[in-house]
């Protein structure tokens, strides 16, 4: 980079020891299109800084130059009056070495300290091509000087190692350096890609964790772990790790976030955890390392990781070498190498795609081009971008990986115009930080979505247990689609979802008889249905919200069981009825006395024409909204239901007419029922064995008499309208 000073007698110079707000609106400054005609000096520890917007400030958005403090002293000298022949003399020299100058020189601006002149801001015109506020700032970070782009010269001192050298000619200053032995220390990952340090190109498929870098002799790895984000075919580096073999391991996550073993705020000062100097601006966070005597430095900003070494050193990983991966992958499951295809995106266009990419041999980067190759980084855009959309950022995140390595190796500040978008809300483990509808919020992962949206739902499925019912609603599908959950509810208004801070998904809770359920019977399948809905509020003149109607529903079938036998021994049967998703269990149980007191056990005799009692007893169903009825009981000599002969002590509800010692009690009543008889055996069967089978079926109460109509020997026979072809049954066995 070429710095000119050309000393004049007209010119105004002032010496600043202090913060210090200048006017030069005599010779404005153009950056990136914007003109400043105000410049704010300050001093910061170990910096100087001439901002164009404010003061300095870590936290914001500048536009900075930035330059080593010298004592806080340095002198500001501006020239916008002298002849024409002057000016001629000054453009000419800037062009012979910014050959990409087409205009005049009008003015210039300069700061110099009390030993050397450090950088001039040279004004052609007032266009966007000034020599010092374009792309390249005229920032020198070692001595003060400028470097001439593409210039490169062997140190004559070998102890001084990169140390910039000093060649005067007349009134131009130029900073030779050997900027060589800096490329080699540079990594950047960003997207799927990785530019190793050799300038080397390969891509991640997978989305699997892997070593970026690793020095043994130190104990350390840098680690990095790629996801998925719109396509489930293309991944991107979603985090960053520093594992120490001793000490706690150091995160960078997305959203600037860090955690050491816990989550730690930081600010633009540098904090240190386990001998890692960390800080974070606007645009990432940043990570310092002395690896063996060598400093690494590592910067995260969401989508891109970029390691630098001011000395290479010998380390393994995809940086040494990116066509690593199947040595440098670390994750051990395999299920995050497994591959996908989706379909081809229609919308990109692929002469844009290389027109957008080739911008980084175009000026204002065509500046760094004969330091940093920009080959590779137009790879990783075309590779990238003829796949996946342009969108969330990922136009520009290309073009600013490279300014962040030109900047990183020729010392220049550079403050990014857009930094990546930081959502307002932490995304969860499913989600990623992106563009909803022109918003910055939590989108689904690919991989995660497709369970959903391949079956054209927003969540689910329905959970039944207890006799309450859960519907789970993905909060990020909600969002794509347009819908603010805090519109939604249940049948009955107040009835409102709850959203998980952490996984950013919506839960609706009902009972069997809250939050407007409605209750039907199909065949004596009792259903319980409710609804998530849209609020519809007369009162609003309008509405920017689409109707939302998410019908779910549990219930309470009585299917067919396999016949369960058991002789007395066992005194009683416990079977678990799954009815749909909804569980409850069925209980049969004898007793040798009516106050259900004497639990037959395995030690009771039971004698012929005993009177015994059955409880049939069900738990987990609601019996304010259903009722169990015994439809029939019956016994046989065979484990079989079917089996004859067959002797018939309940039908249809009923107690048998022609059996005196049946009795009902309490059927269709509740939740329970029981019934007696008096113990029997059948007739010419060796050995005499009773199996007593029971069906039973449910009846919603509501509007509904379950209670079979039973009237001595002119029963009448109840309502069938909650029958089931398959009712529910259960069975028990005794043996003499």
């Amino acid at each position: 980079l070429l710095c000119v000073s050309i000393f004049s007698y007209a010119s105004i110079e002032i010496p600043i020891t202090k913060n210090t707000q200048f006017n030069t609106s005599a010779c404005p400054v153009t950056y990136y299109g914007q003109e400043y005609t105000t410049i704010y000096i300050n001093f910061t520890g170990e910096h100087m800084f001439a901002c164009f917007n404010g003061y300095y400030n870590p936290e914001s958005n500048g536009d900075c130059i930035k330059a080593q403090n010298t004592g806080n002293r340095t002198n500001f000298v501006l020239n916008d009056d002298n002849p024409p022949s002057y000016w001629t003399y000054v453009t000419t020299l800037i062009k012979r070495s910014v050959n990409t100058i087409t205009n005049n020189a009008t003015c210039f601006l300069y700061f110099y300290n009390p030993v050397s002149m450090f950088y001039v801001l040279s004004n052609i015109d007032g266009t966007a091509q000034s020599v010092c506020l374009n792309w390249w700032i005229c920032l020198l970070h070692f001595s003060g000087f400028g470097v001439k782009p593409g210039t490169t010269q062997n140190n004559t001192e070998p102890s001084s190692g990169c140390r910039p050298q000093l060649w005067f000619t007349m009134t131009l200053f130029f900073l030779i350096s050997s900027i060589s032995c800096l490329v080699k220390g540079l990594c950047t990952v960003t997207g799927p890609t990785v530019i190793d340090s050799k300038g080397s190109l390969n891509s991640v498929s997978d989305r699997c964790e892997y070593t970026l870098l690793q020095d043994q002799s130190a104990g350390f790895t840098l680690k990095a772990n790629f996801l998925e984000r719109r396509r489930r075919d293309v991944s991107f580096v979603d985090s960053v790790t520093l594992d120490f073999s001793q000490g706690d391991d150091i995160q960078l996550l997305q959203g600037h976030r860090v955690l050491v073993s816990s989550p730690v705020t930081l600010s633009g000062s540098v904090q240190t955890f386990n001998g890692v100097g960390l800080s974070k601006d606007q645009t990432g966070v940043t990570a310092n390392i002395s690896l063996n005597g060598s400093p690494v430095s590592l910067f995260f900003d969401g989508t891109t990781a970029q390691i630098y070494m001011d000395v290479p050193v010998n380390l393994k990983g995809l940086c040494a070498d990116s066509s690593s991966s199947s040595s440098s992958r670390l994750s051990s499951d395999s299920s995050c190498q497994e591959q996908y295809v989706d379909p081809a995106d229609d919308t990109i266009n692929s002469t844009a795609v290389i027109e957008q990419c080739n911008i980084l041999k175009s000026a204002p980067f065509s500046s760094c081009n004969a330091v940093v190759d920009p080959e590779p980084y137009m790879a990783a855009c075309r590779n990238t971008l003829n796949k996946y959309p342009a969108v969330d950022g990922l136009r520009c995140q290309f073009l600013k990986a490279y300014a962040k390595a030109c900047q990183k190796i020729t010392h220049l500040f550079f403050s990014a115009d857009h930094p990546e978008p930081i959502c307002q809300d932490k995304c969860s483990d499913h989600e990623f930080c992106g563009d909803i509808h022109g918003n910055t919020d939590c989108r689904c992962r690919a991989i995660y979505a497709s369970e959903y949206t391949e079956q054209n739902r927003l969540g689910g499925p329905t959970v039944c247990k207890d006799n309450t019912a859960s519907l789970t609603l993905v909060g990020c599908l909600l969002k794509e689609n347009g819908i603010d959950y805090t519109h939604l509810h249940l049948n009955d208004k107040t009835c409102t979802g709850v959203m998980d801070p952490e996984s950013h998904m919506l839960k609706f809770n009902f009972s069997s008889d809250s939050c407007g359920t409605e209750v039907t019977t199909n065949n004596s399948q009792v259903i319980f249905t409710n609804a998530v809905v849209t609020r519809n509020s007369s009162s609003d003149l309008i509405t920017r919200q689409d109707k939302v109607f998410i019908e779910f529903s549990c219930s309470h079938p009585t299917p067919e069981l396999q016949n369960v036998a058991f002789k007395i021994i066992d005194n009683w049967i416990m079977i678990v009825l799954q009815s749909g998703e909804w569980h409850y269990s069925l209980t049969m149980k004898a007793y040798s006395d009516a106050a259900q007191t004497q639990l037959l056990g395995s030690n009771s005799d039971v004698r012929l024409n005993q009177k015994i009692w059955i409880v049939l007893e069900t738990n987990g169903l609601d019996e304010e909204v259903v009722s169990v009825v015994t439809d029939s009981c019956w016994a046989t000599s065979g484990n079989s239901p079917s089996s004859s002969p067959r002797y018939d002590l309940i039908t249809d509800g009923c107690a048998n007419a022609a059996d005196g010692t049946v009795e009902v009690m309490g059927n269709g009543q509740g939740t329970s029922n029981s019934f007696s008889f008096n113990m029997f055996e059948f007739s010419g069967k060796e050995p005499s064995e009773v199996y007593l089978h029971c069906q039973l079926q449910l009846c919603v109460k509501e509007n509904n008499s379950c209670e079979p109509g039973c009237s001595g020997s002119a029963r009448r026979r109840r309502s069938l309208r909650y029958r089931r072809g398959a009712p529910a049954l259960i069975s028990m066995v005794w043996t003499p």
